[in-house]
């Protein structure tokens, strides 16, 4: 795990791994398919099932002394590779395609740049110049990776490295997890504070969620080197969300999992007992629209009916022209809470309680007084009027109120008042 010097052996690992005849690599592909355990050297190591696996999709290669030389220091570039490759399927003719559920999760910007700027790639390596180029570019563009970073991609790949890569591929893949959860988690490690406050940003959202973890001597391993048979465990857990470690909450420290898009879910730790118990509410009162509802994250979204909730959901992520008609949400990291009313026909009606028993979990015996202007505010909108008032203070909160008159949209947002 520690440094050391050794540069015939990063010499051969380059040569052997990425260019090796490819009868050779068929032949070895076949092998590994056909035997439980493929190398000698993996028998009874710690990350033997996930080599395997990983081996069969193609993810690295050995040695041709047939060994896998588990524990040796993986390299920059070739984690990179790795990383590209464990987004796509493997085909018996050994050829490779995206994988649909990866460009599922990507942004219109991103698919555009694979379909547009690498339409023609092959998934291997160049065999003319740096024969990493067209990973570390396709990563570096689809913000995976930030190149400027990097001043040399041979080097051997740090913890925190990969910590710093995690982080940017699930920020364009997934979402980031609630940060004051992850830099508790990161905290606990005796050697975090060795890491830059940037980089503990990094390691926290590894940690939280589930694709690295720390070492029985509770350290993290910062300054580390990242080892083959590491390389392939973080990145089966980034690519498949059913292997990732599960992470405990602590309900006394107001934290709790909730639900995303796609069934999954994430960690959150609210300010305050008041936004977790506003939570607890948005879960019950959604009920009052029928099924014609969600909550995922912390936002209740609101649809006139089935259809409107089919379309919401199912939309691209970069569609702008489908959007649910209300939503009550909770914003934990700025301690504000939020309603915002789309005014089509009916849609005030539909979610007048809905709105009016959170104002009453809310504000308490004040809940009159936003529920006045609540209804002033969303009829004059409705009728075409402008609104006088965009301020109120209600008891210990203040409520500011922001109006798209072109769309008929209105947003209250609610922050407890400064003292």
């Amino acid at each position: 795990m520690k440094r050391f010097a050794a540069p015939i052996l990063c010499f051969v690992l380059c040569f052997t791994l990425f260019f090796m005849p490819k009868t050779f690599e068929r032949a070895f592909a076949s092998a590994v398919a056909g035997s439980a355990t493929a190398f000698a050297d993996i028998h009874g190591h710690w990350a033997e099932p996930n080599i395997n696996d990983m081996l069969k999709k193609g993810i690295l290669d050995g040695f041709p002394d047939g060994t896998f030389r588990p524990d040796d220091p993986v390299q920059i570039d070739q984690f990179v590779k790795m990383l590209i490759l464990s987004f796509s399927d493997l085909y018996e003719n050994g050829s490779r395609s995206w994988n649909n559920a990866f460009l599922s999760t990507l942004s219109q910007e991103n698919l555009a740049v694979l379909k547009q700027d690498y339409r023609y790639f092959s998934f291997k390596p160049n065999t003319t110049g740096y024969w990493a180029k067209d990973f570390i570019d396709i990563a570096s563009d689809l913000h995976f990776l930030n190149k400027a970073g990097y001043t040399d991609f041979q080097a051997r790949l740090t913890r925190e490295n990969a910590a710093e890569i995690i982080y940017y591929t699930l920020q364009e893949t997934e979402f980031l997890e609630d940060s004051a959860f992850g830099l508790r988690m990161a905290s606990e490690y005796g050697d975090i504070m060795g890491a830059t406050e940037r980089e503990q940003r990094f390691i926290a959202e590894s940690l939280v969620k589930g694709i690295m973890n720390g070492y029985t001597n509770g350290f993290f391993g910062v300054g580390d080197y990242v080892t083959r048979a590491q390389a392939l465990v973080i990145l089966e857990r980034l690519r498949d969300k059913s292997k990732r470690l599960a992470i405990e909450v602590s309900p006394e420290n107001l934290e709790r999992i909730v639900p995303t898009s796609g069934n999954g879910s994430k960690i959150v730790v609210f300010p305050n007992k008041k936004m977790w118990d506003a939570y607890d509410l948005l879960a019950s009162i959604g009920s009052l629209r029928g099924a014609n509802h969600d909550l995922l994250g912390t936002t209740l979204r609101l649809f006139k009916d089935q259809d409107e909730m089919s379309s919401v959901i199912n939309k691209l992520a970069s569609a702008t022209e489908v959007n649910e008609e209300a939503a009550i949400w909770l914003d934990p990291t700025y301690n504000t809470y939020g309603v915002t009313m789309r005014l089509r026909e009916g849609s005030l009606a539909r979610n007048r309680e809905v709105v009016e028993q959170f104002a009453n979990g809310l504000f308490g015996y004040n809940a009159i007084a936003f529920k006045n202007m609540f209804n002033d505010v969303c009829s004059k909108i409705e009728n075409g009027k402008t609104v006088d008032t965009l301020s109120l203070e209600i008891g210990s909160d203040a409520v500011s109120i922001l109006v798209d008159y072109a769309n008929k949209t209105v947003i209250f947002s609610i922050v407890a008042k400064q003292s």
